[in-house]
């Protein structure tokens, strides 16, 4: 799992790369976790016997908005929120904010660009939790406090500054060294929301829900809570507590992280 949350400045390389002539959104069936299962990557806990499929080329690739004439659309809409959107039009004082006001087909896009994945829910919960060390907070149990020194959160003043950049609150490290596991912004996963399995070895919720009889649109899991998190709901930031959100919509709050091959 990548140390820090994908910045503004890494996330402006892709946009250049999507709006110049040779920009694509990603080939079909990439970004499995080709290191599980034999190179089949994940198994799908809502379909046994079944695997990752990577990116549906077929489905997704009208998420992602590419040419020189797409410079413009990219712009629009990573300006989702006029107080809290993190990115700017052009290279600022925001570049090594953490993106946000990405869809999940856009942040599993960057990540399969950038030579990774999405991660799981349960990859993203095993390391916020420190494997069997079962932490209480990514950083162990120590109250975080109000001084943002262990998480970004506790923020409503409508400013853009209550986004802070990555890695900012340092004594909240990891088990594994990641940073900004708990507050700054939520992290989407690869999961379609549902029961966390558990255990779940190598494994991810893969099934459409609307296979399982649910009616569209359907949610995808988000993790890790986000500066607007309160000191009367700390339970946010905890490792297990899960959220969703619909993959084809964006908000002020919600960023990502990529996975890496082992």
């Amino acid at each position: 799992m990548d140390k820090y949350l994908v910045t503004v400045g890494r996330f402006r390389q892709y946009v250049n790369y999507v709006t110049s002539a040779g920009g694509a959104p990603p080939a079909n069936g990439s970004g499995i976790h080709t290191h599980l299962n034999g190179g089949q990557g994940l198994a799908n806990s809502g379909s046994a016997g079944t695997y990752e499929t990577g990116w549906d080329a077929t489905d997704w690739n009208t998420y992602i908005a590419t040419g020189a004439g797409a410079a413009s659309t990219w712009n629009a809409n990573l300006s989702c929120d006029p107080t809290y959107a993190t990115w700017t039009s052009v290279t600022g004082s925001q570049e090594n904010l953490p993106i946000n006001c990405v869809n999940w087909y856009e942040a599993y896009a960057f990540c399969i660009w950038d030579g990774g994945f999405l991660p799981s829910e349960a990859e993203w919960e095993y390391v916020a939790a420190g494997g069997s060390q079962q932490l209480e907070y990514p950083w162990g149990s120590t109250d975080p406090g109000t001084a943002n020194q262990y998480a970004i959160y506790g923020f409503y003043t409508a400013s853009p500054t209550d986004i802070a950049p990555v890695g900012t609150a340092t004594l909240g490290a990891g088990y594994w060294g990641q940073l900004d596991m708990a507050g700054e912004v939520w992290e989407w996963n690869l999961d379609w929301a549902g029961t966390y399995v558990d255990p779940c070895t190598n494994c991810a919720e893969l099934t459409t829900p609307s296979n399982n009889g649910g009616t569209p649109p359907f949610p995808r899991v988000i993790r890790g809570g986000d500066f607007q998190a309160t000191v009367a709901a700390l339970s946010v930031l905890l490792p297990p507590y899960q959220r969703d959100y619909y993959p084809m919509d964006r908000s002020y709050f919600i960023g990502f992280r990529c996975g890496r091959t082992p």
